[in-house]
């Protein structure tokens, strides 16, 4: 198991209010191991009383990524002094022990994250790019429960990883729990229910689960071959290519199944093209070719 970088869990390690006192400490200090956002306040300010909250939001759905440091200016005009606070609100990002970001008012939600989220990006991601590749290539060596804990370990210090997500979901279903894999891509969290690597794994469980109901290669290939004009059965072709592990055969079916007719069982042909696409690598040599050909005759 790798060694995650430790996360801070409560919302009192994230957020603090600071004096002159200690804003060495809690912000230029502690800016040389994550960045730190400073919120330049006042009670009697009304734009403070809405971006404060906004940010103590933003800050704490980062998880760890940045932290944040209120300063009241009316008791802490020395600090307000030095850092020339001329209006407020203000809010400074502080990395490495120096300002290198900020901005002045108040700022609509979506302003906020993306803030946040290039404030955040300053530190990089504190190693867990190295963890799911680790993690990838347990996965692939047939080692399930190790990367399923190396990818619950990422979970647990950025709960909204997609990649890690849908790591774990393959790990459970390379273990052999269906049912277990199936239920947690259903709670997959809202904003990353359609990401690429959650749409990913849920095409390769419907894939497995066609797979299942595939007829003989066989006889369909006879059947395709006596009628070419079978769609039903060049479709069935494709699936049973497909669950025998002959992707390319299958995805040539469906371009075939494709050119005869764009619009055969409201373009089933089609559909089942992206769904094998969305299962593979985006740079998988299948995916680029197939995706080619099938552009090549929508706009031909």
């Amino acid at each position: 198991m790798l060694e995650l970088g430790q996360k801070a869990t409560a919302a009192g390690a994230l957020i603090k209010d600071v004096t002159e006192a200690d804003f060495m400490a809690e912000v230029v200090d502690a800016s040389m191991q994550v960045p730190v956002i400073v919120d330049f306040w006042a009670p009697w300010c009304g734009p403070c009383k809405t971006l404060g909250p906004a940010l103590e939001a933003a800050v704490t759905a980062a998880g760890g990524k940045v932290r944040m440091a209120k300063v009241n200016v009316d008791e802490n005009q020395m600090i307000a002094g030095q850092m020339r606070i001329q209006s407020i609100p203000t809010v400074y990002a502080f990395w490495q022990g120096q300002p290198v970001d900020g901005f002045q008012g108040a700022l609509p939600a979506s302003e906020i994250k993306k803030f946040i989220d290039k404030v955040a990006g300053l530190a990089g991601d504190g190693g867990l790019s190295e963890a799911l590749d680790a993690a990838d290539e347990m996965l692939e060596q047939g080692a399930a429960a190790d990367a399923a804990e190396t990818y619950a370990a990422i979970l647990g210090e950025e709960p909204g990883n997609a990649r890690a997500y849908a790591g774990l979901v393959r790990a459970h279903l390379a273990a052999g729990n269906d049912a277990q894999a199936e239920a947690m891509l259903a709670a997959a969290p809202a904003e990353i229910a359609t990401a690429p690597e959650i749409e990913a794994v849920r095409a390769q469980i419907d894939l497995a689960k066609q797979a299942e109901a595939a007829g003989p290669v066989t006889d369909l290939l006879a059947t395709v071959l006596a009628e070419p004009d079978n769609h039903q059965a060049r479709y069935d072709l494709a699936l049973a290519l497909h669950a025998s592990g002959k992707v390319e055969a299958a995805v040539e079916e469906l371009l075939e199944l494709f050119r005869r007719d764009r619009e055969w069982n409201d373009g089933a042909a089609k559909a089942q093209l992206f769904k094998i696409f969305d299962s593979l690598k985006p740079q998988d040599p299948i995916v680029l070719k197939g995706r080619r050909k099938l552009s090549s005759m929508i706009f031909a």
